[in-house]
């Protein structure tokens, strides 16, 4: 007698809608989404959305708490983006696919009480989730040091957020952005720090007291940034944990 092994059925898309979109530049958005019932995720974690069975995964800017999905998204043209093109045309109402259950394990390790994010653009985004639920709990022990980079100001799409937070709890956070060309027009009005972030991280830290003894470093974003951060701080003796934001889709 045999016997036919059925092969493990997929979990069923389930349908959501866009239900409001704010255009940072003219190829970065956030877009928020209905959150599908019982779904759940930890910060830091990312969904999986579609468009036409296109589908691609997007790291979740909104904590637990709040009642929608926020995404921070790029647009990637052809020949190299296929989803974000699509996306990019949906406005408010238009549905998208969404699978069940969030992944990753680019999450906060409580573990040293100094937490160093350093980011490209987009890359900020677990970054946000993981302090806004911090502070939603009342927790506290630690320090995020939010190093951002990026080539131009108009990129830094919650600098406003993080600065506010920043100043309103000094204790908990502390927010660098910097941009890589600062002699270029868009930049005009830059007073802030200039450079790319991965190039200012060893600095701060010896600025900062930092040491690998109390400190993990996390570097999302650019697979160049994070390469050069690892490069830099796994010798001195630092954890380094890693989220690659590649820019094909």
């Amino acid at each position: 007698m045999t016997t036919t092994r059925r092969r493990p059925q997929r979990p069923k898309l389930a349908t959501t809608k866009i239900t409001s979109r704010v255009d940072t530049t003219h190829d970065l958005w956030k877009v928020w989404i209905e959150k599908p019932d019982g779904f759940q995720f930890k910060p830091g974690q990312y969904c999986t959305i579609g468009v036409d069975g296109i589908e691609r995964a997007y790291s979740i800017v909104s904590a637990p708490f709040e009642d929608e999905l926020e995404l921070f998204v790029e647009l990637v043209p052809p020949p190299d983006g296929n989803l974000t093109p699509l996306l990019h045309e949906l406005g408010v109402g238009k549905a998208v696919t969404i699978r069940p259950r969030a992944k990753g394990i680019f999450v906060l390790n409580p573990s040293l009480p100094q937490q160093m994010f350093v980011a490209t653009v987009t890359g900020v985004v677990p970054y946000v989730s993981i302090i806004r639920q911090y502070l939603h709990e009342g927790s506290s022990g630690h320090h995020f040091h939010v190093l951002m980079g990026a080539s131009y100001a108009d990129e830094f799409a919650y600098d406003e957020e993080l600065r506010r937070l920043s100043e309103e709890h000094s204790d908990l956070i502390t927010f660098v952005p910097t941009v890589s060309r600062p002699d270029e027009e868009p930049n005009a009005n830059w007073h802030g720090e200039t450079g790319r972030v991965n190039t200012i991280v060893e600095a701060y830290a010896e600025r900062n007291g930092l040491t690998p003894e109390d400190t993990i470093v996390y570097a999302c974003g650019h697979p160049g940034m994070i390469e050069d951060v690892k490069d830099r701080m796994i010798p001195k003796g630092y954890k380094v944990e890693e989220e690659r934001f590649w820019k094909d889709d």
